[in-house]
């Protein structure tokens, strides 16, 4: 695999960081449909479990709204419904034909766009980020909730959900961008007052140790878009994609004047680069 290792050659100008989310990283889709009617190109991509979907969608050259249209699908809802948390965790067979069914070459190099996937290995205990090879089986690594999802098989080594570790996957972005544009949808920080049942607990125990892991790299970012309307959704509320693709239109158009802002200043910086955004 191919890592973020920086070089000398000249950096792409924008690129964007999607963190993961279930349900409420179809705002990331709104966020696109903002940058795109900004005339904000996006060169690069990365991305956590539904950011790394939305990344790969994106990635192939599908529009924002056609992204929300497959998103939307009651079958999708489906797959991502809750399986029983015992040897017969559900399989991710539907979203590897979803992604088959809409990009064209199953690998990496055949993408419109650069996309960097954050995936977890269990095995070793640390994050990897792809950018090469069979893009289905990446994917789904990196969208294999755990408890929920079987884990993902690659090179001898079990993945799951890249958002375990890392979900604000930066790095490459960082490192082979001008500009860094990062993206989050989720409330983890929040205090909750009330949590009960087993469930309730563990989802809350796993948001604190994700949220560590997130709030450290908000610093990296030149433009962070939290898309707090995305905050009151469930990570199963799939049936609402249409409110949550527009919470992230509404916040990414809310900050255009300072994103656009942010854009001009670093990318005028560099004398090797010249076109639009």
């Amino acid at each position: 695999m191919r890592l973020f290792e920086p070089t000398n050659l000249e950096k792409s100008k924008v690129g964007i960081c999607l963190c993961g989310g279930g349900a409420r990283g179809i705002a990331h889709a709104g966020v696109l449909q903002a940058l795109e009617e900004n005339n904000i190109e996006i060169e690069r991509i990365s991305g956590a479990s539904m950011g790394a979907i939305v990344g790969a969608f994106y990635a192939e050259g599908l529009s924002p709204k056609a992204i929300l249209e497959i998103l939307e699908k009651p079958r999708f809802f489906k797959a991502f419904s809750l399986g029983i948390p015992d040897g017969g965790l559900t399989d991710m067979s539907y979203l590897k034909k979803m992604l088959k069914s809409n990009i064209q070459q199953d690998d990496f190099d055949g993408l419109k766009r650069h996309l960097y996937v954050c995936v977890a290995n269990i095995n070793t205990g640390a994050y990897e980020i792809i950018d090469e090879g069979k893009l289905s089986l990446v994917v789904m690594a990196s969208s294999s909730i755990p408890l929920i999802f079987k884990p993902v098989r690659m090179n001898g080594n079990l993945y799951v959900d890249g958002g375990l570790l890392n979900n604000l996957p930066v790095e490459p972005i960082r490192a082979h961008c001008e500009v860094a544009i990062a993206v989050n949808v989720n409330d983890y920080g929040a205090i909750e007052q009330k949590i009960e049942g087993l469930w309730a607990i563990g989802e809350r125990c796993s948001n604190l140790m994700i949220w560590e892991n997130v709030q450290r790299r908000i610093p990296m970012c030149d433009i962070y878009i939290d898309v707090k309307g995305a905050y009151s959704f469930g990570v199963f509320d799939f049936k609402l994609a249409e409110k949550i693709f527009q919470a992230g239109y509404e916040q990414t158009q809310a900050q255009m004047p300072e994103i656009l802002k942010k854009i001009s200043a670093k990318t005028k910086k560099n004398p090797l680069t010249s076109g639009k955004l």
